[in-house]
C-alpha cells in the first residue's frame, strides 16, 4: 500500500525481537549485543518481549549489529528526521518508500493521486461486492481462519482494484506463502527467486497493456503504465516497483490485519456489539485503528543513518542500520498509560499504525476501506464471531507480526 509496509519488516532484525537481553552473542566488531531479535522469548510472546525491551533497553543493539528503537518518542523522532534516518536502505528500487528528500516527494505525489477520497469512493462498490461475495461463501455456523479469510479477500480486492484477472488469485496466494517462507529462511538466493517470480507476474500484466495500446482496459494498472513523474513517463522498473509495493507487501498486510481485527472482536463481544449496532464509517475506522494499535502487525521499518547521532544516550554511528519498532511504540505507557485499554478517541492522536512523518502510509485510505468492508460483510453474514477454543492460534514468528493462524467460530 505504501511507504509503511511489512515488506520492510520482513528482513533480519526487523521484527519479532526476542528478549534475550543477557548472554547474546557479540555484534559486529567488539560491541556486545543487547538482545537477540529472533530469540526464544519473542517467539513465545512478541508483545511482552517488546514491552520488556522498551522498559529496560529502549535503544538496543541487536546480535547482527543493527539498532532497534522501542519507545514512542525515539521512533517518532527518527521518523520525523528523515535526513538523519534515511529510507534508502535497499539495493533494489523501492518507489516511493526507499527514496528520500525531493525525489521521494515527487514520486509520492504520483502515488497519492491513486488514494484520494474521490478515487476511494469510485472503488468502493467493486470492493464491497468482493467482500459480500466472499462472506456469502462462509459456512455459517461453522469454523473459519481469519488469516486465511483475510488472504483470500486481499487477493480478490487487489485484483478488483488494479484490474487484474481473477484467475491470478491462486497464483498470488501461493506466492504469498512462498514469500513468507523465503523471508523467514534469510536465504538471499531463495528470497531473490521469489522476488523475481513476483516481478514476472507484474511485468506480464504491464506488458500486455502496453501491447494493447488504446485497447488496454481502463483500470488502475493501465493508468499507472501511462503515468508520469516530473514531466517524464515512469520507467518499467518504476512501475514494477510501485505495483510491488501496492501488492507484494500489502497482500500479507491485509491478511494480518483481518486476523487481528476479527480475533479482537471475537474476544471482546462488547466491541463487536458496538460495531454491529450500525456505527458510521468514520467511527469504524477509529475502532480498526485502535485494535491494530493494541496489536500492531506492522512491526518495523528500516532506516540507515546518514550521520552520527545520539538516541537515548546511545551513540549510533554513520551508516548504521536502525529499525523503528512501531509495535512497541504503539504500546508505550508514556503515551498510552494502559496499552491494552480500548480507547479509539483518546489514543488516536498518538497512534502510529500507519507510520509517521513524511513516509506515513499514503495507502491508508484503501487499507481501511478494504478492512472496513470485510469487517462489515462478515458481521452482516453472522450473528456472532467467537473464539474457537478447540483450535489454537499461531503467532507469526520473526520477522512476521500478527497471527499466521487465527481460528474462529461463526454463528
Amino acid at each position: 500500500m505504501t511507504d509503511h509496509t511489512p515488506s520492510d519488516e520482513l528482513t533480519p532484525d526487523a521484527a519479532g525481537p526476542a528478549v534475550e537481553r543477557l548472554g547474546a552473542r557479540p555484534a559486529e566488531g567488539s560491541r556486545p549485543a543487547d538482545w537477540n531479535p529472533r530469540g526464544p522469548s519473542v517467539r513465545r510472546d512478541p508483545l511482552a518481549a517488546y514491552d520488556d525491551m522498551r522498559a529496560h533497553c529502549p535503544v538496543a543493539l541487536g546480535a547482527s549489529g543493527a539498532w532497534t528503537l522501542f519507545s514512542h518518542a525515539d521512533v517518532t523522532r527518527a521518523a520525523r528526521d528523515d535526513r538523519t534516518f534515511s529510507n534508502a536502505v535497499s539495493r533494489y528500487l523501492q518507489v516511493p518508500n526507499g527514496l528520500d528528500g525531493p525525489t521521494h516527494t515527487a514520486y509520492r505525489a504520483v502515488v497519492e493521486r491513486y488514494f484520494t477520497p474521490e478515487r476511494m469512493a469510485a472503488a468502493e462498490p467493486a470492493l464491497r461486492r468482493v467482500a459480500t461475495d466472499l462472506a456469502g461463501e462462509l459456512a455459517v455456523p461453522g469454523p473459519v481462519d481469519a488469516v486465511v479469510l483475510g488472504s483470500r479477500f486481499a487477493m480478490r480486492a487487489q485484483c478488483a482494484w488494479l484490474g487484474w484477472p481473477a484467475d491470478l488469485e491462486d497464483e498470488l496466494l501461493r506466492w504469498m506463502v512462498d514469500n513468507h517462507a523465503a523471508t523467514r529462511s534469510r536465504d538471499p538466493v531463495r528470497t531473490g527467486e521469489v522476488a523475481r517470480r513476483f516481478d514476472g507476474i507484474i511485468r506480464s500484466l504491464t506488458d500486455a497493456r502496453r501491447r494493447a495500446g488504446t485497447d488496454a482496459p481502463d483500470d488502475v494498472t493501465t493508468e499507472l503504465v501511462h503515468d508520469r513523474v516530473e514531466g517524464r513517463p515512469l520507467t518499467d522498473e518504476e512501475i514494477v516497483s510501485v505495483l510491488r509495493n501496492w501488492t507484494g507487501g500489502d497482500l500479507g498486510s491485509l491478511a494480518l490485519c483481518a486476523g487481528i481485527v476479527l480475533t479482537y472482536l471475537a474476544e471482546h463481544p462488547d466491541v463487536q456489539a458496538r460495531v454491529r449496532s450500525g456505527v458510521s464509517d468514520r467511527e469504524l475506522d477509529a475502532v480498526l485503528d485502535e485494535i491494530l494499535r493494541i496489536d500492531d502487525p506492522f512491526v518495523v521499518n528500516r532506516r540507515v543513518t546518514t550521520e552520527a547521532v545520539t538516541v537515548g544516550g546511545r551513540e549510533i554511528g554513520v551508516g548504521e542500520r536502525v529499525f523503528l519498532n512501531w509495535t512497541s511504540a504503539n504500546r508505550d505507557p508514556a503515551m498510552f498509560p494502559d496499552p491494552d485499554a480500548f480507547d479509539p478517541v483518546g489514543n488516536a492522536p498518538y497512534n502510529l499504525v500507519w507510520g509517521f512523518g513524511k513516509h506515513v502510509c499514503p495507502g491508508r485510505p484503501l487499507a481501511l476501506l478494504e478492512l472496513r468492508l470485510l469487517t462489515r460483510a462478515v458481521l452482516a453474514a453472522t450473528t456472532a464471531v467467537e473464539p474457537d477454543p478447540g483450535r489454537p492460534r499461531k503467532r507469526g514468528l520473526p520477522p512476521v507480526g500478527g497471527f499466521t493462524a487465527a481460528p474462529l467460530r461463526l454463528r
